[in-house]
């Protein structure tokens, strides 16, 4: 046991006990952590894009940030670039490391779990994929959906010293008992947003738009069967599928990534719109009303939340906006989601591949070294 042990890495050693469960974790984890990094900025862009037709009206019919201050991708980065400096296009990172590791670490084990059950029950292989892909969603969505609150919020928030037209709450008066009260979208980090949501929003603000959220599922369910049916066509293997001896099909991977999100994003873009507003908008801090009377007389405060629901905030972007708002930053949702959906999914097919390979020659060294002895 000792020489095994001694020919033997830790790698080696680990991938001789892991499950399939655990492969698949750790090379779901690594890949969504990888293209998280890499489309950072763009995701700020694109939340910027559609976040900015749901702000609170104030005097003069201005909004809060100045809809259509931010164009099309360059000029949103330029305005970011401009007001924020080139932290403001990292602005969420921290959520993103935090939610890409357990979300995609969920969804690739739920989804493999979930074939491997449906498997005993059914025989089509797209209907299984399916089904699959829409309880790894399920699951993903509700375990990490407080993250992509954080993240969305930090992401959509302009920078209260710089951003044009900026509308801050102020401490109302400098007597003892004076409630301070926070500046407007003015989270500085992921535990400063966590804490001022909690405290003044309550635990229910974690889980804004989730219900649009979990109506991404329809997301998924195009996107992943179509990867799995179109890798298999241009490879002959499954997803994380990897024969021994046979060598990677790259070109059919990407091609097959690439293809299955643009499919995906087009079909059901209009909900992320939808859940980004809810999630955006912030619920009414106690004594907010007086705050604003004080800081702009004559301006009603809002009576409550613009957006209920995702009915309701339907029938409000279409009637204040037009239809056309469903797609706001879409063609820039594309030149994120498909960078990201092809580095995630080259990152876990990559990272699948060399775990097997590790794997193998552990086996190798193992039987090697039991026949030495």
């Amino acid at each position: 046991m000792p020489a095994i042990a001694g020919g033997l890495t830790p790698l080696h050693r680990w991938t001789l006990s892991a499950s399939d469960s655990q492969f698949n974790a750790l090379s779901g984890a690594i890949g969504g952590f990888t293209s998280g990094i890499v489309t950072c900025p763009l995701d700020v862009i694109k939340t910027k894009l559609q976040a900015q037709g749901g702000f609170t009206l104030v005097d003069k019919g201005r909004h809060v940030g100045h809809p259509k201050l931010y164009n099309g991708l360059v000029g949103t980065a330029k305005v970011i670039l401009r007001e924020e400096g080139i932290r403001g296009l990292y602005r969420g990172l921290g959520p993103i490391v935090l939610g890409y590791l357990p979300t995609w670490a969920v969804w690739f084990t739920v989804y493999n779990k979930s074939k491997m059950f449906l498997n005993q029950y059914y025989e089509n292989p797209h209907l299984i994929s399916f089904w699959s892909s829409i309880i790894a969603g399920a699951s993903s969505t509700i375990a990490t959906n407080p993250i992509w609150v954080i993240k969305t919020r930090l992401m959509s928030q302009s920078n209260p010293n710089t951003a044009r037209g900026h509308h801050a709450f102020a401490r109302p008066g400098n007597t003892p008992t004076a409630r301070p009260v926070m500046h407007d979208w003015h989270y500085r980090s992921t535990i400063d947003a966590a804490r001022k949501m909690y405290t003044s929003e309550g635990l229910s603000s974690f889980y804004s738009g989730l219900t649009p959220a979990l109506l991404g599922l329809t997301h998924v369910a195009v996107q992943f069967p179509t990867y799995e049916f179109l890798k298999t066509t241009f490879t002959g293997q499954g997803m994380g599928e990897v024969q021994e001896g046979e060598k990677a099909h790259w070109a059919g991977i990407l091609s097959a990534s690439i293809l299955s999100k643009i499919l995906a994003s087009s079909a059901t873009y209009p909900h992320e719109v939808i859940r980004t507003r809810l999630q955006t908008q912030r619920r009414p801090v106690a004594g907010e009303a007086f705050v604003v009377e004080m800081t702009a007389p004559g301006t009603k405060p809002a009576s409550g939340p613009k957006y209920k629901g995702v009915i309701m905030t339907c029938r409000t972007i279409l009637h204040e906006e037009g239809w056309r708002a469903f797609y706001a930053g879409m063609g820039t949702n594309m030149m994120r989601a498909v960078p990201a959906a092809t580095v995630t999914m080259l990152t876990y097919e990559y990272v699948m591949r060399e775990l097997n390979k590790k794997k193998l020659q552990a086996l190798e060294i193992k039987r090697a070294l039991q026949e030495a002895s």
